[in-house]
């Protein structure tokens, strides 16, 4: 069952839960689930969106790239460090997350990619635009310290490769019970 949810009135938890990790949710070939600790909450051209940043070699790239929407799973009771583990350092390319985590599914409301009900509080969204990083236009001690030069850009932690920030309309909100 789902509930909607008023997305204001769930900011806060949304904003404290995101440097802790919440999960950025994809399906075009299969469903991938990647944990994110960056992001944005907001409004663009009058829309309320939710602003991701994925790497260049991410699988999750290829997904967002070909569907054009995501979904975002928040924990209301804190993360689950199995999920956290395997969805944050292992790759959709590789495995079938929604098996090896053990996470339930839950079909959207507007967008083809599901909910978790692990982390029931869910925003469906669809992508208004993307926009490559420009390194070079980044701080320089933000760009040795998450972009160094001299790791695999496979690397599941700080790598060398840009992120593509996507801005995506909250097209549905509301919590899986």
């Amino acid at each position: 069952m789902k509930e909607k949810i008023i997305i204001e009135e769930y900011a806060g938890k949304i904003i404290e839960s995101l440097p802790k990790g919440i999960l950025l949710n994809s399906q075009y070939t299969k469903f991938n689930s990647m944990v994110i600790g960056w992001g944005g909450l907001g409004t663009v051209w009058g829309k309320p969106t939710f602003t991701v940043y994925v790497r260049e070699h991410r699988y999750t790239k290829k997904q967002l790239d070909e569907s054009g929407e995501f979904t975002i799973s928040v924990p209301m009771d804190g993360i689950i460090p199995s999920v956290a583990k395997i969805c944050g350092t292992q790759s959709g390319r590789d495995i079938n997350k929604e098996q090896t985590a053990h996470l339930t599914l839950e079909p959207p409301e507007v967008v083809h990619v599901p909910g978790i009900k692990e982390y029931p509080l869910t925003l469906e969204c669809k992508i208004l635009y993307a926009q490559r990083q420009e390194l070079e236009r980044i701080p320089e001690d933000i760009r040795v310290k998450m972009y160094p030069q001299n790791v695999d850009g496979t690397y599941y932690m700080a790598n060398r490769d840009a992120h593509t920030a996507y801005i995506g309309e909250i097209v549905a909100a509301y919590m899986i019970r």
